[in-house]
C-alpha cells in the first residue's frame, strides 16, 4: 500500500502532461495580408540586377515594411496560405513557400494592394487566391 500511495502523485503528473500535450493546438504562423505584383521585378532591395536571386519555381516575396527590418528578411522562406478575403471564395486550396527578394516599398510595379505584409508575384499568388482579388487575409509561418 506503501509504495502505491508513492507511485500516485508521478502518475497524476504524468496523466497532466499527456492531457495537455493532447488539448494543446498546433502552433500556428503569423497573420497578415497579401496582395500580387507584376513584372518588372528587377532590380530588386535585397540583391540588385542579379537574375539569379529568383528561385527557379519564380516563388518569391516582397517583403513589407511589417517584416522587412532593414531588408534582414531577405533570403527568408515563408510558407503563406489564404485564409479569407472580402471577396468570398477568393481562397484556394494549398500554401506556397516563398523567398523574400525585394522590398514592397521600392518595388518596380506597383502592388495590387497597399500596405501588405507580403507581396507575391502574380504567378504565386494565383496559387492560393483568385487572381481578379487584390488583397488577402494571410497566415505565414518562417
Amino acid at each position: 500500500m506503501h509504495n502505491s500511495i508513492r507511485l500516485l502523485p508521478s502518475l497524476l503528473l504524468i496523466r497532466c502532461v499527456i492531457s495537455l500535450l493532447l488539448l494543446s493546438p498546433p502552433a500556428l504562423g503569423d497573420v497578415g495580408t497579401a496582395a500580387s505584383y507584376a513584372p518588372p521585378y528587377l532590380p530588386t532591395a535585397c540583391y540588385g540586377s542579379d537574375e539569379g536571386q529568383f528561385p527557379a519555381n519564380s516563388l518569391f516575396a516582397a517583403a513589407g515594411d511589417a517584416i522587412w527590418d532593414n531588408g534582414a528578411c531577405c533570403g527568408r522562406q515563408y510558407l503563406v496560405r489564404c485564409l479569407s478575403s472580402a471577396t468570398p471564395g477568393a481562397c484556394t486550396e494549398g500554401e506556397v513557400q516563398v523567398t523574400v527578394v525585394d522590398y514592397a516599398a521600392s518595388l518596380a510595379s506597383g502592388p495590387s494592394a497597399a500596405g501588405t505584409t507580403l507581396v507575391l508575384p502574380s504567378s504565386a499568388f494565383a496559387m492560393i487566391a483568385q487572381p481578379s482579388v487584390s488583397q488577402i487575409n494571410i497566415e505565414f509561418t518562417p
